[in-house]
């Protein structure tokens, strides 16, 4: 079985070394970029059509991370995790915005980021599985990824698509913000609460009238409501 193809993107040598290595001892084939134009040019090559994860720098020569997470979002929703040295809340909001699944700020733990990559590619896999989800006239395919409100077809991120997917799994149980990080993203999240917070407002937004069916329970977290 082929080892799954992750792109490390960072104009720092050393941090790439650095992530490359702790990747490649738990078995995966790293591919490194040095600057955005690079990362993008190597994304869309033919032989790399198989890459599974992203990591990518934000401040970059040539092109920067968000502008690469445009490029590729345009045509994939493989997942990415933003690794950067700033920290500011409207930069989180504007990676979440564009369609990135997780963010880690520098400096970190190879180890945790690791875990972060494993934890992501876990759901990745799990969501290929095939079976559907119907309540309240939404229709979720997780074989095919897509998802139909009222018989129209709507875009999610692939964090967005997961987190629908385990509301519609625990309709109508109350789930506490620190329940859904932990079986969304998978790992023990140690922070406040808008990573959840800032994805629900935008499926809600994406979900139209149906974005209802997502309660807020006030001083714990979500609970989904369907007929």
């Amino acid at each position: 079985m082929d080892a799954v193809k992750i792109l490390v993107v960072d104009d720092e040598s050393r941090m790439r070394k650095l992530v490359n290595d702790f990747l490649s001892k738990k078995g995966y084939k790293v591919l490194e970029a040095g600057d955005g134009a690079e990362a993008v040019d190597i994304f869309f090559s033919e032989e790399n059509s198989d890459i599974a994860l992203i990591i990518l720098d934000i401040m970059m020569p040539k092109m920067d991370g968000w502008q690469v997470v445009r490029e590729i979002r345009q045509f994939s929703k493989v997942p990415i995790i933003m690794l950067t040295a700033r920290t500011e809340e409207h930069d989180e909001l504007l990676g979440y915005d564009l369609g990135v699944d997780d963010y880690v700020s520098k400096p970190f733990s190879p180890k945790i980021l690791v875990a972060r990559v494993e934890a992501i590619l876990r759901r990745t896999n799990s969501n290929t599985e095939e079976g559907t989800i119907e309540a309240g006239g939404i229709v979720m395919d997780k074989a095919a990824h897509s998802v139909t409100i009222d018989g129209k077809s709507i875009d999610l991120s692939f964090k967005e698509f997961e987190l629908l997917t385990y509301f519609m799994e625990n309709k109508g149980i109350a789930l506490s913000r620190e329940k859904i990080l932990n079986n969304v993203w998978d790992y023990d999240y140690f922070g406040d609460a808008r990573t959840i917070d800032t994805h629900v407002k935008k499926l809600r937004a994406k979900m139209g009238d149906k974005g209802d069916l997502i309660k807020t329970i006030w001083g714990m977290g979500y609970k989904f409501e369907a007929q």
